[in-house]
């Protein structure tokens, strides 16, 4: 007989002291019992709870002794019992997590995972039996559930965070596309809804992302549900019901907790996330990417003349990548797949040979509809890597269901074998999918340049929120669409670094590049992958400025969202003399300025209303004149 999820979650306990063993009752009527996981003494500090009355379960975050996340309820009910309540301790497993690991892409290629982590296992009176497993790093808190055979369909999660009622809140209204525009709110504030489960927060305790990672075909996507008037956002699956087979272990609920500069170059959804299972990533490749979807659609040129002018582009700007969007294969209604020779209707195989004899490689976009049978995926796949396409940008999968998570779990797989790197639109979110499966590039999940909705308010605010998570496709570069977008050109340019992308897609025309040669100067010193990333400036909703380093250069980028203002801003990009070049607004077009500064200097940028700055820095020495080569 299914059992109800709970409702009530007013009997939890709260504000308990706890040590990794249990330790003694906090009140002399009361024989809570309590544990705490940190990584080290001023990390962040989960403290677990298990209410003697009820025995239910929550889970509180602290930073330095300050409030993260209140006491927050913590369970999940199948169709076999009701696991929020009613717990008792079992055992309890504690263990070091340490590993290193390199990425294709992202903030930074080159990782190191240092985290501590208590098993909680428990039991009902009926024998049911839950494992609760957290873990503790420098930069965050996570929390999953694992259940063993036998357990039945999920029914949903107990799982809910709760902020102080006055917490500043950024939070984007849940989209299936996950599309959706970031507004500032305090947590109690934010109207009656849903939202997505990237949402940060700013307490006491400095700033919390929270977060998902390792969700696949076995679970479901969630998101939050929240009450106008309290500081309470729930976890809700996309799913009634979750089909279960075997043990099963929940996703990550990650909070990303720091200052403001260790939640944005967190690696911690990555960090969660299984090894990569691709053994040979020699042929992921990150790079820029010449895009012109946003010149016109369609009528910027599905055809082959086009598409070889616009290959001779990115050869002649160095860019490793051209893009072929929607409408290139809109005759395949009428070809039979089942033909060996079916493909010789297309044009795409001569555009990748002309594109790979002048060093460009090709993406081409796919919607997922045609891909959504593992009949379609064995006859686009092959094809597509037998001439030589490089990636693949799919498109409309719209949906955080169990069903379409399975079908990522079946494409991830398929693309990997077929050696294609993936750019996924009208898509889910990273959740730690770049480390198992290095060949995703980027997604989309934000929104992004195509959006006419867009403030520059909003620009600010993603660093910090949806490309936290991982690599973002938001297409900077649409110099063209003036009065379409709310930023300025330098700031633009700067987009180019402040997003991160494995695939850059560059969304501007050929024709707006050239006439804006300072910028298209930058673009092509911009890398898509990178060694470290800083920030050097910010606050959500306002400005953010990061600094992203390619071997000895430092890349800068510089979005901000109100007046016009002489900005300053700290080079923290290591001890000695640097050689800062910038990009920024003149009164007649972009302007470029030079200086050499010392390390933790004041960059002084003049900056337009609504605008920003692109920049690179490099070590000075007598005798060095650009940082560009």
């Amino acid at each position: 007989m299914a059992v109800p999820i709970r409702t009530a979650v007013a009997t939890l306990c709260a504000g308990l002291a706890a040590t990794l063993c249990t330790t003694a009752p906090a009140h002399a009527e009361r024989h809570d019992q309590t544990w705490t996981v940190s990584e080290a003494p001023r990390a962040p500090r989960a403290r677990i709870s298990l209410d003697e009355t009820t025995g239910a379960l929550s889970l509180s975050v602290t930073r330095g002794g300050r409030t993260v996340i209140d006491p927050s309820p913590v369970g999940i009910v199948t169709e076999q019992a009701d696991l929020s309540r009613g717990l008792h301790l079992v055992r309890r497993k504690d263990r070091r997590v340490e590993e290193r690991y390199r990425t294709r892409s992202g903030k930074r290629l080159e990782r190191r995972v240092r985290m501590n982590e208590t098993r909680l296992s428990f039991a009902t009176s009926a024998g049911a039996r839950l494992d609760l497993v957290v873990r503790a790093s420098a930069d965050g808190v996570a929390y999953r559930y694992v259940l063993p055979a036998g357990h039945g369909d999920v029914l949903g999660e107990a799982s809910a965070f709760n902020l102080p009622a006055d917490a500043d809140a950024w939070l984007g209204t849940y989209r299936v596309d996950n599309e959706g525009q970031f507004n500032q709110y305090t947590a109690a504030t934010a109207p009656t809804g849903e939202y997505s489960a990237q949402a940060l927060f700013a307490t006491e305790g400095g700033y919390t992302l929270l977060a998902e990672s390792d969700l696949t075909g076995a679970y479901s996507g969630a998101r939050l549900a929240h009450d106008q008037g309290t500081g309470t956002y729930r976890v809700k699956l996309a799913d009634d019901r979750v089909h279960t087979d075997g043990t099963l272990a929940t996703p990550w609920r990650a909070m990303i907790t720091g200052d403001l500069a260790t939640v944005t170059r967190s690696t911690f959804t990555d960090d969660l996330a299984p090894a990569s299972q691709v053994a040979d990533a020699s042929w992921i490749r990150p790079g820029t990417v010449l895009w012109t979807w946003l010149a016109g659609g369609k009528e910027a040129g599905q055809s082959l003349a086009a598409q070889k002018a616009y290959v001779d582009y990115a050869a002649e700007r160095h860019w490793p990548y051209e893009a072929v969007d929607a409408g290139w294969y809109f005759k395949s209604d009428a070809w039979d797949t089942t033909d060996p020779d079916w493909q010789t209707d297309s044009w795409l195989p001569q555009l990748v040979d002309y594109a790979r004899a002048k060093g460009v490689g090709i993406v081409v976009w796919i919607h997922q509809r045609d891909l959504d049978t593992p009949e379609e995926r064995a006859q686009w796949l092959p094809t597509l890597e037998r001439w030589g396409v490089r990636g693949v940008k799919i498109d409309f999968m719209n949906s955080e269901a169990q069903p379409m998570l399975q079908w990522y779990d079946a494409i991830l797989k398929d693309t990997a074998a077929h050696h294609l790197m993936v750019d996924f639109h009208g898509s889910t979110i990273p959740k730690g999918i770049q480390r198992t499966w290095p060949q995703v590039m980027t997604m989309e999940g934000v929104g992004g340049e195509e959006k006419r909705t867009n403030t520059a308010a909003h620009l600010t605010t993603l660093p910090f929120t949806r490309n936290v998570i991982g690599s973002m496709d938001f297409t900077p570069g649409a110099f063209q669409r003036v009065g379409l977008r709310p930023d300025s050109d330098a700031a633009e340019a700067g987009l180019a670094v402040v997003y991160e992308s494995g695939l850059q897609m560059f969304a501007g025309t050929p024709a707006s590049y050239d006439a804006r040669p300072l910028a298209r100067a930058f673009f092509d010193q911009v890398p898509a992958a990178w060694d470290d990333t800083r920030l050097l400036a910010g606050r959500p909703g306002q400005e953010a400025v990061l600094a992203r380093r390619s071997g000895d250069r430092w890349f800068l980028g510089g979005v901000y969202a109100g007046a016009a203002r002489t900005a300053e801003v700290p080079l923290s990009v290591g001890p000695g003399r640097w050689l800062v070049e910038t990009v920024r607004d003149g009164a007649d077009g972009l302007v470029q300025d030079r200086r050499v500064l010392r390390g933790g200097d004041s960059l002084s940028v003049d900056v337009v209303a609504n605008g920003g700055f692109a920049g690179i820095a490099c070590p000075w020495h007598p005798g060095i004149t650009t940082c560009y080569r």
